[in-house]
C-alpha cells in the first residue's frame, strides 16, 4: 500500500520496458524513412503537418542564427500555413563570399547538427530532460524575438508547449524516446524537400541555398546538394550508433 501524498507521477514507469529499449532504434529508423518518403508525395506535408512546420522552423532558424554568429543581424522569421518559411537577416560585407555561403549552408546543415546533439543527449536522462526543456523554451523564445507571421505566432509556441509538457510530465523512457525522435526529425529535415537541394531556383524567393553556395564558392549547386544530403545521413547514422552503443 502506497503512502498517502505520493505524487501521481511516481506511479508512472520511469524506465523503458525491455521491449521498448529493444525496438527503439528500429522504430526510429522506420519513422525516419517513412517521414522522408511521405514528404515527397503531394499529401505528405499534411499527414506530417506538425513535423513539416518543425522542419521549416529548424531550417529558417539555422539561417538566422548563423547570421548572428557571424556578427550580422537576424531581423525576423516568417512561417506560413503551407509549411514554407522565410528568415530575414543581414551579414557584414567584410566577411566576403564565405559569410553568405555559410549562412546558406546553415539552413540544410544546422538542423542535422542540432539533431545529433539531441540524439546524443538521450544517453542520459538528465541531459534528455534538459534538452527537451531547452528546445521547448527556445521555440517559445523564438516566437517572442523573431517570429513575425500570424501563423507562426500560433504554431511555434504550441509546438513548444507540447515539448515542455513532455519534459515536465512524461515518464523518463518517454522523454528519452521523444528527444531521440525529435533529433531524428531535425536530422532528416534536410530531406524535407530533397528536390530543393538539387534546384537552382527557389521560386519567387530567388536562388536556392545550394545555388547561393555555387554563387559564392563556385562549385555547382548539385555538388553542394549531394554533399549536404550525404553529410546529413552520416550525421544521423553516426549519432544513433553512439546513442545505442
Amino acid at each position: 500500500m502506497r503512502e498517502p501524498g505520493k505524487n501521481f507521477e511516481n506511479l508512472l514507469p520511469q524506465e523503458a520496458p525491455k521491449e521498448v529499449e529493444r525496438m527503439g532504434l528500429t522504430w526510429l529508423i522506420a519513422a525516419a524513412i517513412a517521414t522522408v518518403v511521405l514528404w515527397q508525395v503531394p499529401a505528405g506535408d499534411y499527414i506530417l503537418y506538425p513535423f513539416t512546420i518543425l522542419a521549416t522552423w529548424f531550417h529558417e532558424m539555422a539561417h538566422g542564427l548563423m547570421a548572428l554568429i557571424l556578427g550580422g543581424q537576424f531581423d525576423k522569421l516568417q512561417i506560413f500555413g503551407n509549411g514554407s518559411g522565410v528568415a530575414t537577416y543581414r551579414i557584414a560585407r567584410s566577411l566576403g563570399p564565405i559569410g553568405p555561403a555559410l549562412v546558406a549552408a546553415a539552413g540544410p546543415m544546422g538542423p542535422p547538427i542540432a539533431g545529433a546533439a539531441l540524439i546524443l543527449a538521450s544517453r542520459s536522462f538528465k541531459a534528455a530532460s534538459l534538452s527537451l526543456k531547452i528546445l521547448g523554451g527556445f521555440l517559445l523564445l523564438s516566437t517572442l524575438v523573431w517570429v513575425r507571421s500570424l501563423f507562426g505566432f500560433v504554431a511555434i509556441p504550441l509546438l513548444g508547449l507540447i515539448i515542455l509538457g513532455i519534459a515536465f510530465k512524461a515518464p523518463r523512457w518517454v522523454q528519452g524516446f521523444a528527444i531521440q525522435f525529435l533529433g531524428v526529425q531535425a536530422c532528416i529535415s534536410t530531406y524535407h524537400q530533397v528536390n530543393y537541394l538539387f534546384s537552382y531556383s527557389a521560386g519567387p524567393l530567388g536562388l536556392s541555398d545550394t545555388a547561393q553556395m555555387e554563387r559564392y564558392l563556385f562549385l555547382p549547386y548539385w555538388f553542394w546538394g549531394g554533399l549536404m544530403a550525404i553529410a546529413s545521413l552520416v550525421i544521423l547514422v553516426r549519432s544513433l550508433q553512439v546513442a545505442y552503443r
